[in-house]
């Protein structure tokens, strides 16, 4: 399977455009975002667990890491509310599960093989920017631009770019809620926030030495 796979192209794929799509799991589906690969992928992924669903357990031999967007996102290591953000790097294992629902951000198999570091964190909604990982490789962060702003970034080393909440306007084309947008690296992100400004997810640098797949 092969979605939004080259990685020298501007990717946006628009949550209320694109359907749902059933997991192996009863009870999860999925939006996928980008893919390469089948059941194991390297993949980015908006995830929804019915209430009661759950996964069996398994191993991130390429690491995971998932934000919260929806519901409780549960494994044997704790619970994890909305605005949780968790990276389990290569070799570790979980079995997820939602007792009550929930809905998550996730990538896959996107990790250093020799990346041990794990996060667990939540997000700070009064914060203007909040660094929630960083390395020689990556900078992920959670930003909230203000109504009518004008945001202006340099892409360098690629760039991905998730709403949580509000919207923005880029090149013409308009993202809201849970939309998602990828630029490849030696780009720029020329932005306007719309009324209501926006929160956003965002990765920065990991696509510097991608190429077309």
């Amino acid at each position: 399977m092969r979605i939004n796979a080259d990685f020298t192209k501007r990717a946006a794929v628009h949550f209320e455009d694109t359907p749902w799509v059933p997991s192996p799991a009863p009870g999860v589906e999925r939006k996928m975002l980008d893919r390469i690969g089948e059941e194991v992928a390297r993949a980015t992924t908006i995830v929804r667990f019915a209430p009661g669903s759950a996964f069996d357990p398994h191993v991130h031999d390429g690491g995971e890491e998932f934000l919260v967007l929806d519901g409780v996102f549960q494994d044997e290591h704790g619970d994890f509310p909305a605005g949780s953000y968790v990276r389990n790097p290569p070799t570790t294992s979980h079995t997820p599960a939602a007792a009550e629902g929930a809905v998550i951000l996730v990538k896959l198999h996107q990790f250093d093989p020799a990346d041990r570091t794990e996060v667990k964190t939540r997000t700070d909604d009064g914060a203007a920017q909040q660094q929630l990982f960083q390395d020689s490789v990556e900078t992920v962060t959670l930003q909230t631009w203000a109504p009518g702003q004008a945001v202006s970034l340099d892409a360098h080393g690629g760039l991905e770019v998730f709403v949580v909440e509000g919207s923005y306007s880029e090149s013409g084309e308009e993202f809201s809620r849970w939309d998602w947008l990828r630029l490849p690296s030696g780009t720029r992100f020329d932005a306007v926030t719309g009324p209501d400004g926006a929160r956003v997810w965002m990765k920065s640098g990991h696509l510097a030495q991608m190429t077309a797949k």
